[in-house]
């Protein structure tokens, strides 16, 4: 194989490599790129889901092909509060996913390859061959490090066909009335047809430490109390998405030495959601209007994104710590069931992470549902977790 065959390779054919790969096949088809991906598929077992205002106009337009789910609202259940929000909620499922990008990429998507190891502009394969690039880019999801801090949105999901229909015509992404047990639990539910659901229960939890089992048990269990007849397991899903209380993001990326990442590898999710499709939209969009394609130049830009997002995530940060450690773990619930009762506008710039200085001041004003001091304590970070990360 000649050197530098490929202007660029994406290791790891997950949600952020394969949007750049999608967007970069329709805005530069000329470009020479390599996913290489060690799974059977793109995507893996994944939902990705998001909501309409999320993206821009032009996002939504070109990553349409992608979606598979669309609807016109959503519902959140807590003790004292429950509500219909207008505003759609959509969802891309990994078997799309994989069909679309495997179609789009051809030979140029590779699948059940290995990486042994890599550096900004090459790959060597466990099969020992090295491949050679103008940039690599790692996008091989989460790792943990020293220079962040977090929490986890631990879950497990299941794909039902029922015996009957649901009944249900939009998700419900917080049903919190169930048992809280260690954390702050929710159970999260996707019409995907009129008998199929995905049922995920979910848990805010201070380490990726959840019972599959008794998750699985859970699923079952809520599945009977809304009079669900369960008939057939279609699938199942797994997954710890982090969730970040503080960090350092100037070393974060001085440990990167230049190395290109994308997704959850380059910090690139909401920090209280965990949601990481709108920012791996954007990241597409932006890589795919570069036209120098040196691992130098693209390490650049992605650094300055990752840390651009990191500085307006600030409020977030400081949410999340009030959420994790300020009162009981079985009483967090509290602070998302006030969260819910704010305006609907607000609650959607919240998601889409663009929150006004006044929407800052209205979260933050009124009766606490958590303790004043230990509140005090984990927004001006007083804890030992913490107390080293002065970088916000």
């Amino acid at each position: 194989m000649n050197r530098r065959e490929w202007d660029l390779i994406l290791v790891g054919g997950g949600l952020a490599n394969g949007l750049i790969a999608w967007r970069l096949r329709q805005q530069q088809p000329a470009l020479r790129v390599l996913v290489l991906e060690a799974g059977m598929q793109p995507g893996g077992n994944h939902t990705w889901s998001f909501h309409h205002d999320d993206l821009t106009p032009a996002q939504h337009q070109w990553i349409a092909p992608l979606v598979a789910h669309r609807w016109p609202g959503y519902e959140v259940r807590f003790p004292a509060r429950t509500r219909t929000l207008d505003g759609a909620y959509l969802s891309m499922t990994s078997e799309r996913f994989a069909a679309v990008i495997t179609g789009a990429l051809g030979d140029n998507l590779r699948t059940a390859t290995l990486v042994a190891h890599l550096t900004p502009d090459a790959v060597t394969l466990a099969s020992g061959q090295t491949l050679q690039a103008g940039a690599v880019i790692d996008g091989r999801g989460y790792r943990p490090g020293p220079h962040m801090t977090v929490g986890f949105q631990a879950f497990v999901g299941q794909q039902w066909l029922l015996e009957e229909p649901h009944g249900l015509t939009r998700p419900i992404l917080m049903d919190a009335t169930v048992d809280q047990q260690a954390g702050y639990r929710f159970v999260y539910t996707l019409p995907l047809s009129a008998q199929s659901l995905l049922i995920e229960d979910t848990h805010y939890i201070d380490r990726p430490t959840l019972n599959n089992e008794q998750a699985r048990q859970h699923i079952h269990d809520y599945a009977h109390q809304q009079g669900w007849r369960l008939k057939t397991l279609e699938r199942e899903e797994q997954g710890n998405l982090p969730i970040t209380l503080a960090g350092d993001s100037r070393a974060f990326w001085r440990e990167q030495a230049g190395q290109p990442c994308s997704g959850l590898r380059a910090g690139l999710f909401h920090a209280t959601t965990g949601y990481s499709l709108p920012q791996a939209a954007t990241l597409a969009d932006l890589i795919a209007s570069q036209r120098d394609f040196t691992a130098a130049a693209l390490s650049d830009v992605i650094g300055q994104y990752a840390r651009g997002q990191w500085r307006r995530q600030r409020f977030f940060r400081l949410l999340n710590r009030m959420l994790f450690l300020a009162g009981r773990a079985d009483q967090r619930w509290q602070v998302m069931q006030r969260f819910y009762g704010l305006n609907e506008g607000l609650i959607a710039r919240f998601y889409a992470g663009r929150l006004t200085p006044f929407d800052k001041a209205r979260i933050l004003t009124g009766k606490p549902p958590v303790p004043p001091g230990e509140a005090l304590r984990a927004i001006l970070k007083q804890t030992p977790r913490l107390r080293a990360f002065n970088d916000e």
